[in-house]
């Protein structure tokens, strides 16, 4: 797909192996919203760290194969390239054991990476990434290079504090949670509020953001988009299972805005992706243009 002029986006974090029961998939939250943006037409890049070994080389190549460019990859002889085992439950959700530590935990800073996010139109970012002090400073040391910057919270316990997960919050321009992550953080910042929507107005105005979105998992999810809310109930489909569905539905979201799509069929379209994504097995499933529009008009 070609590449659309003056939209460029750089992911920060993780890369890895999601190993399941009977087979393993190459993940990380920030991979799969960098392929899911570059089969999107947007020009993306992914900084992280990988072993110097044999599950590390099938990333670069992975990568590679599917048209991005793996320069901002560094290579880490101490530790071995990610692996999260993944459990899924009899309706498709996933759990997951995250091995610690591994080289995406030792992202450092270089001159590469600081130019290719301050020429990036957007910088994705989640908090797992945080959890080892090294790639936490090269994080922070970045996000005062970036432009725009969009936060997927994606809380795994025990890898996050409230502390830094606020701090997170207080530098993105644009916040994606799921419902659960919503009623956890808002416990956290002592809201007073019960609902769904006076929850995300209350997040928004402590962490001075005027972009959030909530996912709602095969509900769909809401917008919060410069004071205006925004509804998607989701789209029926048998669910294979939930891994990346998240990371598509944010690429898309963050691309279709970006690009100047109003914000109620940008959010259709993301959330059109997401369930697409839910029902095929794996974090990054092809899915083409027009099998998208084909399961909206469905």
């Amino acid at each position: 797909m070609n590449k659309e002029p003056g939209l460029s986006a750089v992911c920060f974090g993780e890369v890895l192996w999601d190993i399941f029961p009977t087979h393993k998939k190459i993940g990380g939250a920030p991979l799969n919203v960098a392929l899911r943006m570059n089969s999107l037409g947007a020009s993306s890049t992914i900084i992280s760290k990988i072993g110097n070994d044999e599950n590390g080389k099938d990333i670069v190549n992975y990568i590679e194969d599917h048209n991005m460019s793996s320069d901002a990859i560094q290579v880490d002889s101490d530790y071995m390239t990610g692996v999260v085992h993944v459990m899924i439950n009899e309706k498709g959700n996933a759990s997951y054991d995250i091995h610690y530590p591994s080289s995406w935990d030792k992202i450092v800073v270089n001159k590469a990476a600081e130019k290719q996010t301050s020429e990036a139109d957007v910088f994705v970012f989640g908090s797992l990434i945080c959890r080892d002090e090294i790639s936490r400073a090269t994080l922070f040391s970045l996000l005062n290079k970036a432009k725009y910057k969009v936060l997927d919270a994606n809380l795994r316990a025990p890898y996050y504090t409230t502390e830094v997960l606020i701090e997170l919050m207080f530098k993105a321009d644009f916040i994606k949670l799921n419902d659960e992550e919503l009623y956890e953080i808002s416990q956290k910042l002592d809201s007073p509020y019960n609902s769904f929507e006076q929850n995300i107005k209350f997040i928004a105005e402590k962490t001075n953001t005027k972009q959030i979105c909530v996912t709602k998992g095969a509900f769909g999810a809401v917008l919060y988009y410069n004071d205006k809310f925004y509804y998607n109930s989701g789209y029926f489909i048998k669910v294979v299972d939930t891994v990346g569905a998240g990371d598509s539905f944010l690429a898309t979201l963050i691309v279709r805005l970006l690009r100047g799509k109003s914000p109620q069929k940008a959010l259709n379209y993301a959330c059109a992706v997401g369930a697409l994504v839910a029902g095929n097995e794996g974090a990054n499933p092809d899915i083409s243009g027009k099998e998208i529009k084909k399961f909206m008009m469905v």
